[in-house]
């Protein structure tokens, strides 16, 4: 058992060759040398992105009630580098809106977290995942725990949330830590400030946002990873389409590799996840 899931979990960490900047790892998921050809949408009278209001930071409401987040600006940057900014527009919807509007030609993309399932694959084309949410490990920052990581929690108390994705990886591939389940995060995190546990296991993103603000009070720190494991995590983030124009997915697909070689992806990552959780 401890074989197979040193194995596995070989196959699900990622060293990925990512850019640093103010000590933050920037993902990039775009091969260098293998460039996309440009495309042609002379003939595309729209390009209309639906998103919704209600995912901080990727699409939400700022102050001035104007619509912003890292899924706004990312659309607009597609649409500099199509040159088609004057045929571009993004629109808000409740998010049970999304997939009807879309069917009805009241849209040409979908960017809003949509998850990438087979049934979904069935009724839309997806562009390449542009951004994949990882799971990691936080510690206190006085911890002795070093790499590697898969022993140092041998035998230690890990909070997770209960009956989540995490919860699962972690049993399957850290099967000599011992599981802490908690039903709100909010203990969770208050265990591992008082040291009631020896570490967190969880979703990498939500753990760099409270690492980085007031609550956590320069407490913790993260141990090891990224960990990508699309079987308990899913694909990632991508772009959904009407699957009669899987032309608009591969251009999505070349703004998007144009966006991460510039260096503007890095911009965009840094704004909006200035601690990262890469």
């Amino acid at each position: 058992m401890r074989r197979l899931a040193m194995i596995l979990l070989a196959l699900f960490v990622l060293a990925l060759p990512a850019k640093v900047s103010a000590d933050v790892a920037i993902p990039h998921v775009w091969e260098t040398k293998k460039r996309l050809a440009k495309p042609d949408l002379s003939s595309l009278p729209r390009l209309r992105f639906l998103t919704t209001t209600d995912f901080f930071p990727f699409n939400f409401l700022d102050e001035e009630g104007r619509l912003s987040g890292f899924h706004v600006d990312l659309s607009r940057a597609i649409c500099d580098v199509l040159a088609i900014a004057e045929r571009c527009q993004i629109q808000a919807l409740p998010w049970n809106e999304l997939e009807p509007a879309l069917a009805s030609r009241q849209g040409e993309a979908i960017i809003a977290g949509l998850a990438i399932t087979s049934d979904r694959r069935m009724a839309y084309a997806f562009t390449r995942p542009y951004l994949q949410f990882p799971a990691r490990f936080l510690a206190a920052r006085e911890s002795s725990m070093e790499e590697p990581v898969h022993r140092a929690v041998d035998g230690q108390r890990v909070g997770v949330l209960d009956a989540s994705a995490h919860e699962e990886m972690l049993r399957d591939l850290f099967p000599s830590a011992r599981p802490v389940t908690y039903s709100r995060a909010s203990w969770l995190m208050s265990d591992l400030k008082a040291e009631r546990i020896d570490a967190v296991f969880g979703d990498g993103m939500r753990l760099g946002f409270w690492l980085a603000g007031e609550e956590a009070e320069g407490c913790c720190k993260f141990l090891g990873g990224p960990y990508l494991a699309p079987e308990y995590l899913g694909q990632g983030l991508a772009i959904a389409v009407d699957p009669e124009h899987p032309h608009l997915a591969d251009a999505l697909d070349y703004a998007l590799q144009e966006i991460e070689l510039s260096g503007t992806f890095d911009e965009l990552y840094l704004r909006y996840f200035p601690g990262g959780f890469y």
